[in-house]
């Protein structure tokens, strides 16, 4: 969570000049980013931790995640005075799966139909599940990525945000290098 959070960060600051958002809302934006799985949690565990592909079924029930934390985090908002922090997370939660070509879910919204957060959740996601161990896939190295990454721009990512991406691709290794070895640091115990 802390990872995507920076690299959604990275991303808002090499961008902000042109996006028509307060600082204060560009922090909200940022800020929101752990949560775009959060609807993950009405996801069975047998499918969320399944070490092998999913069947089609399964998938469908996977590509609910988005719909079921909009409504969760709709739900809290209903309760909150102060929506900018939640404004954000909504969008993303509910759209970081679209992809610029329309061929994502749940809408299959395409190109600036996507709200900017969610498309630079998208490219944060994707390169952070790719870089990770999973129950189904072992790591992949940042440089296999980074060309995986390159493949999907105008297809699954902005164009913009992949030009972006491979031009900074150092800062978004780093993030992942240094949060992995926080991880692994044990001398503050």
């Amino acid at each position: 969570m802390k990872r995507t959070k920076l690299y959604v960060k990275f991303l808002v600051e090499c961008i902000s000049s042109s996006l028509d958002y307060t600082e204060y809302e560009l922090v909200q934006l940022w800020s929101s980013a752990p949560l775009h799985d959060i609807g993950k949690v009405a996801i069975p565990d047998n499918i969320l931790l399944k070490p092998d592909k999913l069947t089609d079924e399964e998938f469908d029930i996977m590509k609910m995640h988005p719909i079921h934390g909009n409504e969760a985090l709709m739900r809290v908002s209903e309760c909150k005075d102060d929506d900018n922090f939640l404004k954000f997370a909504k969008e993303i939660t509910l759209f970081h799966h679209e992809k610029w070509d329309g061929s994502g879910y749940p809408y299959g919204l395409e190109g600036e139909d996507i709200p900017i957060s969610a498309r630079m959740m998208a490219l944060a996601d994707v390169y952070d599940a790719l870089r990770s161990k999973r129950p189904y896939k072992d790591p992949i190295p940042h440089e296999k990525v980074m060309g995986m990454i390159l493949e999907e721009r105008g297809r699954h990512f902005d164009p913009v945000l992949v030009d972006l991406f491979i031009e900074f691709n150092g800062k978004f290794n780093d993030i992942f290098t240094n949060s992995m070895e926080e991880v692994f640091n044990f001398d503050d115990l």
